[in-house]
């Protein structure tokens, strides 16, 4: 079997969390079809990031894609205190290694109760899109 676009798409739309894939510009050239749920109306693929983040996150960003370029791979981000999600940046690199653009991941918190439950209904509800 052949790994094409179309399969690469299905398998980024099957993952729960939003998957927003900027270049080294800031511009979104993806989204998953959760990340479509969850930003509608604030960012969109042809963008800047930056309608979505403050400007202030601008040098954090880039220090970010610096540390990349001298080889780190993920990096903690930050724990988001208002929906309790870790964020982690993710450098995403071509085949010759070099950064072509990045993502944010985010980590939802669990609670016991909760484990049972698939991942993309448990993130869906806890950020209010369902």
């Amino acid at each position: 079997m052949e790994i094409t676009k179309e399969i690469l798409e299905a398998i980024l739309n099957a993952y729960p969390y939003e998957v927003v894939f900027c270049d080294r510009t800031h511009t979104i050239r993806y989204m998953n079809k959760t990340a479509v749920k969850r930003y509608t109306g604030r960012v969109s693929i042809g963008a800047s990031l930056f309608n979505c983040h403050n400007e202030g996150s601008r040098g954090k960003i880039e220090a970010f894609l610096q540390r990349a370029d001298e080889g780190e791979d993920e990096m903690f981000e930050l724990c988001n205190r208002k929906t309790g999600e870790r964020e982690f940046f993710v450098p995403v690199r071509n085949s010759e290694g070099t950064v072509i653009g990045y993502f944010e991941r985010h980590e939802v918190p669990w609670s016991a109760d909760e484990v049972s439950e698939p991942v993309g209904d448990y993130w869906l509800r806890r950020t209010g899109l369902v």
